[in-house]
């Protein structure tokens, strides 16, 4: 069965959803410790946050498993994202939590990473990979928007409370700078929510990686606080009315991302 669900848009713009997955296939589940088989570090209901993503004209790409079977946002060899801080891996062994996933020895080794690697995440790369690189020939750029959410609080990688809206450009790297100013002020118009633009959250791999604003292909990370739309004290308890209020600018921020592209490939035409 197929490890991500693939949408085909008519813009140039493609939202990934990397950390959106929530199953764990069958030969991976009896490993993991019982709290671990519920997922609790994924990016709850991200697909539905964008369900407007069609009505836009964007390709859509949606992982079917858990970040805990290999972390689609991660370089292949296991590098570290952010040097200084923690890190989760490129298969993850501890939670946000800090507990372990694992049953005692049975957290993958080298082999069986290698395994996941090449079963689960070269062929979800493949696919940004190519999609990326055909809407650059066709509308002669692209836009990568990799969509993220995570908890307000998580100790383990920030002190206090995370603004709503986290936009990440690797400081300024993986996109043209106007775009990125154009997102931060959709998310402006909005005032009931903080935002933050290269704070604690940069951009991970695919942002790093995908984006190359001199190839006209511009990348940018949204990590967004879970509390704007999910009751936090239990993972994953999507709030509707939550969802309604924040839905809105997360639309306009997507809108942003095109009209900017619009404009400046329109005139530079």
């Amino acid at each position: 069965m197929s490890i991500f669900q693939f949408h085909a848009g008519s813009t140039p713009l493609l939202i990934s959803m990397p950390h959106s997955g929530r199953e764990i296939p069958e030969d991976i589940a009896p490993r993991l410790l019982p709290h671990a088989r519920a997922v609790p570090d994924t990016d709850w209901y991200v697909e539905r946050l964008y369900d407007f993503a069609a009505e836009l004209g964007a390709s859509v790409i949606i992982p079917r498993y858990s970040r805990y079977v290999v972390d689609l946002n991660r370089a292949p060899d296991g590098s570290v994202l952010y040097p200084g801080a923690s890190n989760t891996e490129l298969c993850p062994t501890s939670g946000f939590d800090q507990r372990p996933l694992y049953r005692e020895g049975q957290a993958p080794d080298a082999h069986e990473i290698a395994r996941r690697t090449h079963r689960y995440w070269s062929p979800y790369h493949a696919c940004l990979a190519q999609t990326v690189e055909e809407l650059r020939s066709r509308h002669g750029y692209a836009i990568l928007l990799d969509a993220h959410s995570i908890a307000s609080r998580v100790p383990r990688f920030f002190a206090g409370q995370l603004p709503d809206f986290n936009l990440g450009t690797a400081d300024g790297a993986s996109c043209h700078p106007h775009m990125a100013a154009a997102a931060l002020a959709a998310v402006r118009g909005f005032p009931q929510y903080s935002h933050v633009l290269d704070g604690r959250f940069k951009g991970g791999y695919i942002t790093r990686h995908y984006g190359e604003p001199r190839r006209h292909i511009h990348a940018i990370q949204l990590e967004l606080s879970q509390a704007t739309y999910c009751r936090e004290q239990t993972p994953g308890d999507y709030d509707a009315v939550l969802a309604a209020r924040v839905k809105p600018c997360l639309r306009a921020f997507v809108q942003a991302l095109l009209d900017w592209g619009q404009r400046h490939y329109g005139q530079s035409r």
